[in-house]
C-alpha cells in the first residue's frame, strides 16, 4: 500500500502534502506556544476558521474524484457532508448529559422541550465515540450505495443524474426540518460541551481538531491519488470520456461508478464530522441545494480533474466569501459568486491549476532540448553498438 501511495505522488502532489502537513503542525503550535499579541501568533478564531476551510477542501476533493475523473456531476454532495455532521453532532449531544438546560442525563434539551418520553432507537449507541465514528462513514456510504445502485443500474447520467441528486438533498432538507424527525428541527444540534472528554471551546481542543483536519485532508488526497493513478483510475477516465465504448469493451461501468461514488460520499461524511465540532452547530441548512452547487463551483474554480486544484478552489472561494460577507459588499456576495463561476467558465475553463498546468506545458514545449538542438546543427550522439 505504501508503494502505491509513493508511486502516485508527483512533484505537485508532494508539495501539496508537505504544505498541508506544515500548516497542520505550525498553526497549532503558533496558537498554543506564542504569547497573545505576537506578530506570529495565530488567534484561536482563525484556527477554527481555517479548520472549516480544510473541511471544505476535503469535500471538494470528494466531488472532484467523481466529477473530474468519472464524469459524475453530483449536485447533492452536501447531503453526505451534512449526514456525517449529524452523526458527529449526535455524539456531541449525548456527551452533554446533565449539563443541559433541563438537566436530563439521557434526553437532549430539544427532546425534553418537545415532550419526548424516551430516546429514539436511532440515537442509541451515539454515546460511544467509536460508534459515532463508524456511523460517520456508514450512513453517507450506505445512502450513496443505495442511491447509486438504483441510478447507475438504470443508466441515469448527465443532467438527469444531477437533478436527481439535487432532489435527494432537498428531500432530506425538508425531512430534517421537521421537529418530529428527532434531529432538532430548524435549530438542529448545538451547545456542544465535550469531545472525548475535552472541552470543545478550549484552545488546545481547537488546535487538535485543526491538526486532525489537516491529517484527514492529507489522507483523503493520498487515497484519491492512489485511485486515479491506478488502473482503476484509467477506467474511470475512460468512463468519463466515452462511457458507451468502455461498456462495449466489457467493463461493468455501473460497478466502477458505484464504487467511486460511495467512496466519495464517505469522504464527504468525514469532512462533515470534522466540521461540526469546529463550527459548533449542525442544522438542516447544511442540506440546502445551494451548498452543494457552491461546492461544485469550488472545484470548477480550482481546476476539475486536478485534486490539488479542488482543494485550492475550496480555500480560495471560502476565504473570499469570508472577506466579502463581512463588509459593505455582503448583500452582493451571491452575485459575485455567480459572476466568478461565469468568468472562470469563459476565461479559465480548466480552473486555476488546470490553466497553470497548460501554460507550464506550453512553456516547456517551447524550450528546445539538447537533442533537438543537436539535430538542427547536424550533430548527433554516437549510438551504442548492439
Amino acid at each position: 500500500m505504501a508503494h502505491v501511495l509513493t508511486r502516485s505522488l508527483d512533484r505537485a502532489a508532494t508539495i501539496f502534502v508537505l504544505v498541508v502537513a506544515a500548516c497542520g503542525v505550525l498553526i497549532p503550535l503558533s496558537n498554543l506556544l506564542l504569547p497573545a499579541g505576537s506578530a506570529l501568533q495565530v488567534p484561536t478564531y482563525l484556527v477554527a476558521l481555517w479548520g472549516k476551510y480544510v473541511c471544505y477542501a476535503i469535500l471538494a476533493l470528494s466531488i472532484d474524484l467523481i466529477w473530474g475523473y468519472c464524469g459524475i456531476l453530483s449536485l447533492g454532495h452536501g447531503a453526505f457532508f451534512a449526514l456525517g455532521g449529524y452523526a458527529m453532532g449526535m455524539y456531541l449531544m449525548r456527551q452533554i448529559g446533565t449539563r443541559g438546560v433541563y438537566g436530563n442525563p439521557i434526553l437532549p434539551d430539544f427532546m425534553v422541550f418537545l415532550n419526548y418520553s424516551k430516546l429514539p432507537w436511532y440515537w442509541h449507541g451515539f454515546d460511544m465515540f467509536w460508534f459515532a465514528a463508524l456511523m460517520v462513514l456508514v450512513v453517507p456510504g450506505l445512502l450513496a450505495f443505495c442511491f447509486g445502485w438504483l441510478a447507475f443500474r438504470s443508466r441515469v447520467t448527465g443532467v438527469y443524474l444531477s437533478i436527481i441528486t439535487q432532489a435527494m438533498t432537498y428531500a432530506l432538507l425538508l425531512a430534517f426540518f421537521r421537529n418530529d424527525f428527532g434531529f432538532g428541527g430548524n435549530n438542529g444540534l448545538t451547545d456542544f460541551k465535550d469531545i472525548l472528554g475535552f472541552n470543545v471551546q478550549a484552545e488546545g481542543t481547537r488546535a487538535a481538531l485543526f491538526a486532525l483536519s489537516c491529517l484527514a485532508l492529507i489522507l483523503a488526497f493520498l487515497i484519491c491519488r492512489a485511485v486515479v493513478s491506478s488502473k482503476l483510475g484509467k477506467v474511470l477516465i475512460a468512463i468519463r470520456d466515452a462511457e458507451s465504448r468502455t461498456r462495449f469493451l466489457g467493463y461493468r461501468v455501473e460497478s466502477y461508478k458505484l464504487f467511486v461514488f460511495t467512496l466519495s460520499a464517505c469522504m464527504a461524511g468525514v469532512a462533515g464530522a470534522l466540521y461540526v465540532p469546529q463550527v459548533g452547530i449542525i442544522n438542516p441548512s447544511e442540506f440546502a441545494p445551494g451548498n452543494s452547487i457552491e461546492a461544485v463551483i469550488w472545484v470548477a474554480v480550482g481546476g476539475r480533474g486536478t485534486l490539488v486544484g479542488a482543494a485550492l478552489g475550496a480555500v480560495v472561494v471560502n476565504y473570499a466569501k469570508t472577506f466579502f460577507t463581512s463588509g459593505v459588499l455582503a448583500p452582493y456576495w451571491l452575485f459575485m459568486l455567480g459572476a466568478l463561476f461565469v468568468l472562470v467558465t469563459l476565461l479559465l475553463p480548466k480552473g486555476i491549476i488546470g490553466t497553470f498546468n497548460s501554460w507550464w506545458d506550453q512553456l516547456g514545449s517551447k524550450r528546445p532540448n539538447a537533442d533537438s538542438a543537436a539535430r538542427e546543427d547536424g550533430v548527433t550522439e554516437p549510438k551504442m553498438a548492439e
